[in-house]
């Protein structure tokens, strides 16, 4: 049976954020003590390294709609430069600060123009684009990921997923997530996020007659 469909009013129900604050933590404390050069690691998010990805995420947990939209107008609807724009914004003089603005918004309840559930997805999603490449391993609760993984499985908004899965059954052999018929592709969790979301790095943990086509349908994150 698949999980059923995040909530009609898109995830934006109260219970989403304290999922989203204990991510942003755990993600903050990992990353306590790294040095320069951990830094300047390549994410697994083409051409950004680590500390990038991470003012990336202090960026969408500073913008409102509002400031959003104007960010957006001002960059003529590339929204490409808008992100880029906005991860600059938040880098700061350097690494600790990258950091401790990361910090500051561990609590925030501010976001763009998306369901609460797609703040969760950026916030697991980037934090395993900076702790794959570092080394660093998170045991995520099934809860938030199956809650993340279901959310994808339904939406192409910023995120290419729903297409990217079609015509395939991916099954979690760690929780309750299923969705979808066709050839199986089956795995934990956290693996399925990460490839329906592009990271094909990820293929090499799923098991299935299906990897290879959704292999195959990754790109750049």
């Amino acid at each position: 049976m698949n999980v059923p469909e995040p909530a009609a009013d898109g995830g934006r129900r109260t219970d989403v954020w304290p999922l989203i604050r204990a991510e942003r933590a755990a993600l903050a404390a990992d990353l306590a003590g790294l040095t320069d050069e951990h830094w300047r690691t390549p994410s697994l998010c083409a051409g950004l390294t680590v500390r990038e990805v991470l003012a990336h995420l202090t960026a969408g947990a500073s913008l409102n709609s509002v400031r959003w939209m104007a960010g957006v107008i001002r960059c003529r609807f590339d929204f490409d430069k808008q992100v880029a724009v906005q991860l600059a914004r938040q880098l700061g003089a350097g690494p600790a600060e990258t950091l401790e603005r990361f910090r500051r918004v561990v609590p925030s309840t501010t976001k763009p123009p998306l369901p609460a559930v797609a703040m969760l997805g950026e916030t697991l999603v980037h934090g395993e684009d900076i702790r794959r490449p570092l080394g660093i391993r998170r045991d995520y609760p099934i809860g938030a990921v199956t809650r993340v993984a279901a959310y994808y499985q339904g939406s192409d908004l910023v995120v290419l997923a729903k297409g990217r899965i079609g015509g395939l059954r991916l099954a979690a052999d760690d929780g309750p997530f299923t969705t979808g018929s066709g050839p199986v592709v089956s795995g934990p969790t956290v693996a399925l996020v990460m490839a329906m979301t592009g990271r094909a790095a990820y293929c090499d943990e799923l098991d299935g007659d299906g990897v290879e086509l959704l292999r195959s349908r990754c790109g750049t994150a």
